[in-house]
């Protein structure tokens, strides 16, 4: 295989289980990450040991040029582009809504919604049958949250994940003629930082006894479906979006 696939967000977590698992499939994979270059780099080690091709490109996604330069990186280095996976993702600061920050709300919609947008158009317009491209797919990783809501604490990551929802679906009925697929994952309680990142230290603990597997996914346990829905097992699958959540 020499397609090529990037996973935004991939220095950690699920996106970089998802960087690994794509490698073991055969994509050469561009890692990117905002900040964490170290790990971005070891993830790209981790792939070579894996015998695969990869190269960490840094680009903020809620930045429009830097994505386009993130793309740019891609073209330059694989020559096409046949994947996405729109990882990248955070979820901002715990907070009931009437306490909500203005600045905590811009910087959870510019990464979660602006960010899936700008790098989905880049894919697009290599991955079109109508622009000259070859097809390919788009997974974008929306959250069990979208449904549920999160109350008293997450509203605003949830709404943003809901916009992921509505953009995967209108998304996928606009490029099905053009060889492109797109899907979104609703991962529920994943073992990342994403849990820390919130300041709810207790968050986990506290959830898991209401998920009816009662316990939280691992990040490769995403990344199986991500890589699902991405194979030609998922062919006649867009528009459709997966919950992963142990039930809950």
């Amino acid at each position: 295989m020499d397609k090529v696939i990037v996973v935004t967000g991939a220095s950690r977590g699920i996106g970089a289980a998802t960087a690994l698992a794509a490698g073991k499939a055969g994509y050469r994979v561009v890692v990117n990450f905002t900040k964490r270059r170290e790990e971005a780099e070891g993830v790209v080690r981790e792939l070579g040991k894996l015998g695969a091709t990869a190269i960490a490109v840094q680009a903020d996604v809620a930045i429009e040029a830097d994505v386009a330069r993130l793309f740019a990186e891609a073209d330059r280095r694989f020559g096409r582009l046949d994947a996405l996976v729109n990882n990248a993702g955070v979820v901002g600061r715990s907070s009931r809504f009437v306490d909500l920050a203005a600045a905590d709300l811009e910087r959870v919609f510019a990464i979660n919604v602006f960010g899936s947008f700008f790098c989905a158009r880049e894919a697009v317009k290599r991955m079109s049958t109508a622009s000259g491209g070859r097809g390919g797919a788009i997974v974008n990783i929306s959250s069990g949250a979208a449904t549920l809501g999160s109350p008293g604490e997450f509203i605003h990551y949830a709404a943003s994940k809901g916009a992921i929802n509505t953009f995967t679906i209108g998304l996928a009925k606009e490029v099905a003629r053009e060889g492109i697929r797109v899907n979104a994952i609703e991962p529920g309680m994943v073992d990342t930082e994403m849990q820390v990142a919130s300041g709810d230290t207790g968050r986990m603990a506290r959830i898991v006894p209401t998920v009816p597997m009662v316990r939280a996914a691992a990040a490769a346990e995403i990344a199986g479906p991500v890589m699902f829905l991405l194979s030609e097992a998922a062919s006649y699958m867009t528009g459709a979006i997966l919950r992963v959540a142990g039930g809950r």
